[in-house]
């Protein structure tokens, strides 16, 4: 296989430096091994012949056998195309050319029977088909049952490479192939019954029935999963082994004081388990790397709050860092009003800090007077320079680019412990390769006398009563949001706006005060709107999805969410989670268009059965894939698959990890002979330009 890794794309039999060029720029194609790694994205039977008076608007693509009727030429230069008429004697079929014109008219002959495969459209009353595939009857991949469809891009296209191009160039490529390097050693091949290499590829481009297929597939989605499990965990466990922590042996007064003084209700079940988990790390002399899941109020902040006290004991410095400054003064506001009764001294450093604050706060640092830290990117700047720090807690990291987080390494000599939290619930396939290098810590208990939100589905028509709801909950002291999935209207798309429904909401509850909020408003002015709802003067609050996190208002029992068919189930839980944080019950109302598909509707289904944070997002897994989750990977681990899907493949990401470690056991750094094969394919998968080995 390495032999193919070398040899450019360019050298293959109708490629050339053009199209090279092309492939490289749109696939990242450069070499053999590059294309006979550009897998199918899915597949076709073509061993079936349809009939032109059988054709209807659902089918994707068809096979069709019949002879072209005429030709003819239209418009000049540029705008000129082809127009074939095209029968199977059951009815007329209209083919159409944009692209190299007089060669196709050329290439096919009146009268003479071909077989078309490609995409029926109906247009103006007429059934049409554009660019298809044309071959001679007696030809054999007319007929070669199942046929790859390879990805491609609009400019492939414009430059006449189509999906069969594709699957051409990689049988030329194939045929000149006499062996291909084995990329997996014989035991796990033996043990998985995998496909060996050569065969792999062969069947993967060009089955000969479905189980040569699905068998392919196989071999393939485990050897990714399995480098990437090899990968994550290889680096996970040499970072354990040779990057020490500070050492945090004593439990003393800050957190023994808290305990018995100021805790504001009893921990949880999960929250006890968690701290020791995070205390066990704490002590062990390397330095901790953990993710806090937790659904929306969980607890997370109290657990981070009581961690930091640990490390306070310690005779350390804590920072917690968030993305945004609601969220940033939103926990400063809760972990000063716990901490600061027993004398600890927490401040806030923000983008919007006044200078004068911000000597105060870096004078404190330096000195060892500031115990704990809170802000956003602010505190990561090159002059806020810490005494002794040695906890670091991340909320909502994936909002911080790697090199951001890396920053804070670098405030002290010995890299501080590192808590990630996060309110998005991921399911457990995705945390192990997403998070596979974190140890994993949930919270999936909630706090007692809390009383799950009740979520309800609402059309257009029942408008009226949702209102009235509103309207009851308010002359009850209780005050609501009202989400938007836009700012302003937009004529492409036929959904609600918060500028109208801001006025809309003014006049219908005119006896009550609307703030709102969106992301494009300057941060004073958000700051103020937020008060004035935070306060209670405002008694509705009308936003964009800017309030799915950092927003803490108790009072708040109703959330009417518009058109909430265009969000994911994963951000409808997020906004959710801004009601129910009182001790009232609450409610989340679903407003959507009536003509949904049953998809979409199964989904906001979803929404309505069940408050369960980690049910939605293996639910959203599954109907939308990975999406921006992928985003979040540690360490700079490449994370690019081809064949697998997480969504799909979670029994195989279980498998693949099993095996990672079952070889990292017993060969933890792949230096025997029968894993060379190991080390030497993850040299060339894992090639990086960036030494990220030391980023959280």
């Amino acid at each position: 296989m390495n032999s193919l890794r070398n040899i450019d794309i360019k050298f293959l039999k109708g490629v050339g430096p053009k199209r090279a060029e092309l492939l490289t720029k749109e696939f990242g194609i450069r070499t053999f091994y590059d294309l006979l790694h550009h897998f199918p994205n899915y597949y076709i039977d073509r061993s079936s012949i349809y009939k032109i008076r059988d054709l209807n608007g659902d089918m994707p693509y068809v096979q069709l056998r019949g002879r072209f009727l005429s030709f003819n030429t239209i418009g000049e230069g540029a705008k000129m195309r082809l127009v074939g008429a095209f029968s199977d004697g059951t009815g007329v079929l209209e083919i159409v050319w944009f692209n190299s014109v007089r060669k196709i008219k050329d290439a096919y002959i009146v009268g003479n029977e071909y077989i078309l495969f490609g995409k029926p459209s109906l247009f103006n009353g007429r059934w049409n088909m554009v660019h298809p595939e044309v071959d001679n009857v007696d030809s054999v991949s007319a007929t070669q049952g199942l046929r790859g469809i390879y990805p491609l891009t609009e400019k492939l296209r414009n430059k006449g490479i189509t999906s069969r191009t594709i699957f051409s160039l990689i049988q030329t490529a194939i045929a000149g192939i006499k062996t291909m390097r084995e990329t997996l050693p014989e035991d796990i091949l033996g043990s998985m019954k995998l496909m060996p290499i050569m065969e792999a590829v062969r069947c993967i481009h060009c089955p000969t029935n479905n189980d040569e297929l699905q068998n392919a597939k196989f071999r393939f989605k485990f050897e990714e999963l399995f480098y990437l499990q090899l990968n994550i965990r290889r680096f996970s466990r040499k970072r354990t082994a040779t990057i020490a922590g500070f050492r945090f042996p004593h439990i003393g007064y800050f957190f023994n004081t808290f305990y018995n003084t100021q805790l504001p209700f009893p921990l949880t079940g999960a929250q006890k388990r968690v701290i020791k988990e995070i205390r066990a790390d704490m002590g062990s002399g390397k330095q901790m790397n953990r993710l806090l899941q937790g659904d929306v109020g969980s607890g997370k902040t109290l657990v981070a709050l009581m961690c930091m006290l640990i490390a306070l004991d310690n005779n350390v410095q804590a920072c917690l860092m968030a993305p945004t400054e609601i969220l940033a003064t939103q926990h400063f506001q809760t972990i000063s009003e716990l901490a600061s009764p027993i004398g600890i001294n927490v401040k806030l450093l923000t983008g919007s800090t006044p200078k004068k604050q911000r000597e105060v706060i870096n004078q404190q640092l330096t000195d060892g007077s500031l115990h704990i830290l809170i802000g956003t990117h602010a505190v990561i700047e090159d002059n806020v320079v810490f005494k002794n720090l040695g906890f670091v807690v991340i909320d909502e990291q994936h909002r911080f680019g790697v090199v951001q987080r890396a920053k804070l390494w670098q405030k002290n000599h010995i890299p501080p412990h590192i808590l990630v939290m996060t309110a998005t619930p991921i399911p457990r396939t995705l945390a192990m390769t997403v998070y596979g290098d974190l140890d994993v810590s949930v919270i999936d208990e909630m706090p007692p006398g809390r009383k799950p939100v009740q979520t309800l589905l609402r059309y257009e028509d029942q408008r009226f009563k949702v209102y009235q709801a509103i309207g009851q909950s308010l002359r009850h002291g209780r005050q609501a949001y009202i989400v938007y999935p836009l700012i302003a209207e937009n004529e492409k798309l036929d959904l609600k706006c918060l500028e109208e429904g801001y006025e809309n909401i003014k006049e219908t509850f005119s006896n009550y005060k609307v703030a709102f909020v969106h992301g494009k408003m300057k941060p004073a002015e958000k700051d103020y709107q937020m008060q004035l709802f935070a306060s209670g003067e405002a008694q509705i609050l009308v936003a964009t999805t800017v309030i799915e996190v950092g927003v803490n208002v108790p009072n708040a029992t109703i959330m009417v969410i518009e058109n909430a068919e265009r969000f994911g189930l994963s951000q409808l839980h997020q906004l959710r989670g801004r009601v129910g944080r009182g001790g009232g019950q609450s409610y989340c109302i679903l407003m959507s268009k009536p003509n949904i598909s049953k998809v979409t509707r199964q989904r906001l289904e979803i929404m309505t059965s069940t408050t369960d944070g980690f049910i939605v997002a293996e639910a959203d897994l599954k109907m939308r894939g990975p999406g921006d989750i992928e985003g979040t990977m540690q360490s700079g681990i490449a994370f690019d698959l081809k064949i697998a899907n997480l969504a799909q493949d979670g029994q195989i990401v279980q498998i693949a990890h099993n095996y990672a470690e079952k070889i990292l056991d017993a060969d933890p750094d792949l230096s025997l002979p029968q894993h060379r094969i190991l080390s030497d394919t993850l040299s060339m998968l894992y090639q990086r330009k960036l030494d990220l080995s030391r980023i959280s």
